[in-house]
């Protein structure tokens, strides 16, 4: 689930096609801010959810630890993703974003703890982590100014909560069964953030075609 990689590139020359800043220094923040706005980096964030749930769903006979390891890694990856997403947005815009990647990387630990590893804590975790990161992604799509592409990123957040009630709601009461669900809305989820990665990119290039 995206945070908005940063405001409209509307200032020039400023942007590359990437949302890169190549006058930019050499300060970390600023390696991260110009990586988090570019939109291949979220392309490859979509492609963290993506993968996975396409495995999970061509591999439904997968047992629940299989599963608690393949969630785990993908809520890790996409915790890294998110941090540095975080930093394309201004100093005092960061906290959603670097809240949804503490989010993410804690429950990716959850999910590999062995002790966790029930259908029961595995559907609290991955329920829980999607409708947060789902409502931080939409406080940060109805606060950020001159967002482009604002109903995508939007439908993105709305699309996350209504993916975490289902899983919290139904009642899942064996591993092959968390299995396709899972799967199933990692696949709506990866190609969702694919789609704000494009509409990023357009975004992108309209900027340095009016420049």
């Amino acid at each position: 689930m995206p945070v908005s990689p940063g405001t409209a590139p509307h200032n020039g020359p400023e942007w590359g096609p990437t949302g890169a800043a190549p006058g930019s220094g050499g300060d970390p923040a600023d390696v991260l801010a110009r990586l988090g706005r570019s939109w291949t980096w979220l392309l490859g964030s979509a492609a963290v959810t993506l993968v996975p749930g396409v495995l999970i769903l061509v591999w439904p006979e997968a047992t629940l630890h299989v599963l608690a390891v393949v969630v785990g890694l993908y809520l890790l990856a996409t915790g890294v993703f998110r941090l540095v997403s975080a930093f394309a947005r201004p100093g005092h815009e960061r906290l959603p974003g670097l809240l949804l990647a503490v989010l993410f990387v804690l429950a990716g630990v959850l999910c590999l703890r062995n002790p966790l590893q029930t259908i029961a804590a595995l559907t609290l975790v991955v329920g829980a982590v999607w409708i947060v990161s789902g409502i931080l992604t939409l406080y940060t799509a109805l606060t950020a100014e001159d967002l482009p592409h604002r109903g995508v990123l939007i439908g993105v957040a709305a699309l996350g909560i209504v993916a975490g009630v289902v899983v919290l709601a139904l009642p899942v009461e064996s591993a092959r069964a968390l299995t396709r669900l899972v799967g199933l809305w990692l696949v709506l989820l990866g190609l969702a953030e694919a789609g704000m990665a494009l509409a990023w990119r357009s975004a992108l290039r309209g900027a340095s075609r009016r420049v």
